[in-house]
């Protein structure tokens, strides 16, 4: 864990600072944000630290059972729409962080010279896309300061001005605008890429 950064996404100041303080909820949260929306998804890596006994550890996750995992994402309120497929993702995610990075998901970006090379990096990770990297990646960037060589690039087109992506969630009021965005791109049958 480290000092953190604030985050506005959940509307619960727990979760959102969870968020800030262990990369591993970042990281998970963002897997998570798929379906469903994304307060939900970004909450979920809270409410599962106080169901696995108060914190994330992707080794101890990793180590478990995954029905075990699939029981604690089920529970009442269940973490996803889809919680058994996405307890065995998250499984899979820390499993892939303790094989390549010793168990620490900050250890994902905090070697990545450039931003091609973290891009790739994020892209290997189990539950993330090409989309779902360029926008980890530019949460990374904006919100937290890694900012590896050519990350603008890697991360187009999140790494712009325009407020699209939860990587622009600065604020309550910028979550609005994320919101606003996202609806009017999907009424127009768009993306956030678009």
């Amino acid at each position: 864990m480290d000092g953190g950064t604030r985050f506005f996404i959940t509307g619960d100041e727990d979760a959102d600072g969870l968020l800030g303080r262990d990369p591993l909820a970042l990281l998970l949260g963002m897997m998570l944000d798929q379906q469903v929306p994304m307060e939900w998804a970004f909450a979920s890596p809270a409410k599962l630290a106080d169901r696995l006994g108060g914190s994330l550890d992707a080794g101890a996750i990793s180590a478990m059972e995954p029905e075990a995992l699939e029981v604690a994402f089920k529970e009442k309120p269940a973490l996803h729409r889809y919680p058994g497929s996405m307890a065995r993702r998250a499984h899979e995610l820390c499993r892939h962080l303790v094989e390549h990075y010793d168990g620490r998901a900050e250890a994902v970006w905090t070697g990545a010279d450039t931003g091609a090379e973290l891009l790739e990096r994020l892209s290997a990770l189990p539950g993330f896309g090409s989309e779902k990297a360029r926008i980890f990646l530019a949460v990374l960037a904006k919100r937290r300061g890694v900012r590896p060589t050519g990350w603008e690039e890697a991360a187009a087109p999140f790494s712009d001005d325009q407020r699209r992506s939860v990587a622009d969630a600065t604020s309550p009021e910028t979550l609005q605008e994320v919101r606003a965005f996202k609806a009017a791109k999907k009424a127009a049958g768009r993306g956030k890429a678009d």
